[in-house]
């Protein structure tokens, strides 16, 4: 990171100073232009809470339109300005008394914007320390105000959001607007939704992206990588839309769960802390679905900690997630491959061609350095408990994490009322279609109308989640000492009073869904925890919404029920219903 080094694109490596220690700085748009905006993203190794940004141009200092910062780590701040007239800016940085120079920005009228990068068909250099703190940053950015309502039609609506994207339009080309010859569609699945992020990014800023072909596996054997293929993406928005679609039509779930100690892979597994698991790592769940860590919001007095990640759906939807049982499923056992949180591998350049950094090397490399196994065959226990020891490290109020949990329950029961009602639609829109069913684990992961409108994976982190809260009294009142709980309570005083508060909670919440009449129906949680064996065969399309919600048989809510899942696949679902219950899901 010594000296400085200026990319195509606006990526500056200015060497170690004294504030806030060695930094890297984003630029866009490519080619500022007069009396337009200015973006900068600055990432730092410490602190930088108190670090301020301005510009200094031909007309005097600049002070930004606004300016928004990451928690760290990394530790970022962005700004935006409005440019003058032609000529040099000076981009300072001020911390304190400190104030620097960070660099010097032309800002010109001249030139026809483009897509493109100099060094070579890849750039300059491959990823870094600074790369890919920047990336972090950006990542941090785009859902720097997003909670677990948030949620887009397609990836394209995060990207054409100027509010959000530092990169917005960076090329000048209209690539992030709505309309017009080079506007984007980007709607990634869950397994494809990192590299479409990871590959935007390095689009827009001339970096080398790559993807391995790579099989799906079996319980013996997981999941390999087989080609490798790289691209330079920083060309024009045809080739970078073609680009992705070579990405949706090869990656897919099992990319993510590669071995841990293979090198022939898009990642590498990291160790469970704070430091390693900075926005833009992903997270390969042991069943196939993939979230990429977006945003740490830290643990206060009055309130626990999050941490937020965002994933797609089969019909491109973007969702904010947060961590917790609910939503991150893990285990080692019986599963394809080898699950966890892993980030992607750096691209080295040598000679100007690219390539992947090995295990080895990322663990002796100071830029990295954070190759970790700690996660090969960790019990699922053992990975919930060192997660939510990094979200809360203070001792959590139980009654307080014990409505959080609640939270948490309520905004995923919020997501599946969506969920079942765009199946239901579908149904009501083709009368009299069956949509075909597969058999065994190919319930979980296969294509068509039945991964559309299908909840199995969805269904299986619900009753996960409905365990977690059912067993919360009798966890704390085992363990008293991971909780911050006033007064001399027993064990046996404390179970009752969050008892007590879990029967306040179910009846207080509820969910409103639409029955096949058009009439809605409210179900408060109490109703979900009495219904939550129903669960266990409500995911198929072809049932009518009220069987989907458990409605109990001869029950004047089930007697508006219109549709059911032929005979055949109820005896599919019956087979199924034992890994259900014992909340996992079988080996394809």
């Amino acid at each position: 990171m010594a000296g400085a080094a200026v990319l195509a694109g606006g990526l500056i490596f200015p060497g170690p100073t004294t504030l806030s220690g060695p930094r890297a700085i984003l630029v866009s748009p490519q080619s500022p232009r007069p009396g337009g905006r200015l973006r900068v993203l600055v990432a730092f190794e410490a602190d930088a809470a108190k670090v301020q940004a301005f510009l200094r141009g031909p007309a005097g200092a600049l002070e930004p339109l606004k300016m928004k910062r990451g928690v760290g780590p990394p530790f970022w701040v962005a700004a935006e300005f409005s440019t003058g007239p032609a000529g040099s800016y000076a981009l300072m940085l001020k911390e304190g008394r400190v104030e620097l120079p960070a660099l010097t920005i032309e800002v010109s009228a001249g030139g026809t914007p483009k897509a493109g990068l100099a060094g070579g068909p890849f750039g300059a250099k491959g990823w870094s320390w600074a790369e890919e703190s920047l990336y972090a940053a950006w990542i941090e950015a785009l859902f720097a105000e997003a909670d677990e309502r948030s949620s887009w039609k397609a990836l394209h609506e995060v990207m054409r959001d100027p509010a959000r994207n530092i990169l917005h339009d960076h090329f000048g080309l209209g690539e992030d607007e709505a309309s017009g010859p080079n506007a984007l569609v980007m709607t990634p699945d869950c397994a494809d939704n990192p590299y479409f992020l990871r590959a935007y990014f390095a689009w827009k800023l001339g970096l080398p992206f790559g993807f391995h072909e790579t099989s799906w596996g079996t319980r013996e054997q997981a999941p390999r990588g087989l080609r490798w293929r790289t691209e330079a993406p920083a060309a024009g928005p045809d080739k970078f839309r073609r680009l992705l679609a070579v990405v949706k039509n090869t990656v897919h779930a099992g990319n993510g769960r590669t071995a841990l100690r293979a090198d022939e892979t898009d990642y590498y597994p990291l160790p469970l802390t704070r430091k390693a698991l900075k926005p833009g790592t992903v997270y390969a769940d042991p069943y196939g679905h993939t979230l990429t860590i977006v945003r740490w919001i830290p643990q206060t007095a009055k309130r626990p900690g999050l941490l937020l990640a965002v994933d797609a759906q089969p019909d491109g939807t973007i969702g904010v997630k947060r961590f917790w049982k609910g939503n991150f499923l893990f285990t080692t056992e019986d599963v394809i491959g080898e699950p966890g949180f892993k980030a992607f591998r750096p691209i080295a350049l040598e000679n100007g061609r690219p390539r992947l950094l090995t295990n080895r090397e990322i663990a002796a490399d100071p830029d990295f350095g954070d190759f970790s196994l700690e996660q090969e065959k960790m019990t699922g226990d053992a990975f919930h408990a060192a997660m939510e020891k990094l979200i809360n490290p203070e001792p959590l109020d139980a009654p307080a994490a014990f409505e959080d949990l609640f939270q948490a329950l309520h905004e995923q029961l919020i997501v599946r009322v969506d969920s079942v009602a765009n199946g239901e639609e579908f149904m009501r829109a083709h009368p009299g279609t069956v949509i075909p069913m597969p058999s065994g684990p190919a319930v979980y992961q296969t294509l068509g109308r039945w991964e559309d409108f299908s909840t199995p994976n969805r269904d299986l982190r619900l009753l996960i989640a409905i365990d977690t809260i059912l067993e919360f009294p009798d966890k704390v009142a085992a363990n008293p000492g991971a909780y911050d709980i006033s007064g001399k309570k027993t064990p046996d005083e404390v179970r009752r009073g969050l008892l007590a508060l879990q029967k306040n909670l179910a009846a207080g919440l509820s969910i409103t869904y639409r029955r096949s009449d058009g009439a809605s129906r409210v179900l408060t949680l109490e109703d979900i925890f009495a219904r939550r064996d129903a669960f266990e065969m409500g995911y198929n399309p072809n049932d009518s919404v009220e069987v989907r919600w458990g409605a109990p048989e001869g029950s004047e809510e089930r007697s508006t029920a219109r549709r059911r899942a032929p005979a055949s696949q109820i005896e599919k679902m019956k087979a199924l219903r034992p890994w259900f219950h014992k909340r996992l899901r079988p080996a394809a």
